[in-house]
């Protein structure tokens, strides 16, 4: 059990760190409409997460049992794959980086957060979490691990809340931060909506970078 844990911790805080999810969230806590939009966007980030994770631990079962002092080279060769696009999607988020001086841009949609309404809101965190292509291959990359790792039931369910739990942090800490002082935390949020979207790039970029390494490692290894 710990051992998984310890294999799904790097998606998980891959989901948990991306800025643009953050930033949406941000931008929906500073709209006319921030509780109900807030609460609905964390409801389909939460959403999103839970059924990737949860597709892909169940499709996990199609890859054939063995000893688990054996090698396994299907497991193997699909992290390897995952590592591999990770790594490319790490190389075009450097490429797209705004140059030096330059004010990196906004998502077009993101102009669209002051007049969402809750249930747009959760359909657009569904979509980011589920469908957004970074998110999606460390979603497919935690599901591996929990249904590949010969858990019984219950340990898997366990493992997938604190998969979950992990990757929502950074958008329920803000909304819950929000809901119990929200005329405190507006400037911060501000501030670290800004910088995030400035550096967007980067982090993605650094964190797409260790995370693709370490699963192509956890690939080599399974041969």
């Amino acid at each position: 059990m710990n051992g998984v844990i310890g294999e799904i911790l790097p998606s998980a805080l891959g989901i948990a760190v991306s800025p643009i999810p953050i930033i949406a969230a941000i931008l929906m806590l500073l709209s006319p409409k921030a509780r109900g939009t807030s609460v609905g966007f964390l409801i389909g980030w939460i959403l999103g997460i839970v059924v990737a994770v949860v597709v892909f631990t169940l499709l996990s079962a199609i890859i054939p049992a063995a000893d688990p002092t054996a090698s396994k080279p299907i497991a193997g060769v699909i992290k390897i794959i995952l590592g591999l696009g990770l790594l490319l999607l790490a190389w075009n988020q450097w490429r797209k980086r705004p140059a030096r001086g330059e004010t990196a841009a906004a998502p077009k949609w993101m102009a669209a957060i002051d007049t969402m309404k809750p249930a747009g809101a959760l359909g657009l965190a569904f979509v980011l979490a589920a469908i957004n292509p970074k998110n999606l291959l460390m979603a497919v990359a935690g599901g591996l691990a929990i249904g590949g790792s010969g858990l019984v039931v219950w340990q898997e369910i366990v493992a997938i809340v604190i998969f979950v739990v992990i990757a929502a942090c950074t958008v329920l800490i803000p909304v819950v931060a929000y809901l119990v002082a929200a005329q405190r935390i507006a400037g911060p949020l501000d501030a670290l909506r800004g910088w995030l979207l400035s550096n967007n790039a980067t982090i993605m970029t650094v964190l797409l970078l260790v995370i693709g390494v370490v699963i192509i490692g956890k690939g080599i290894a399974s041969f």
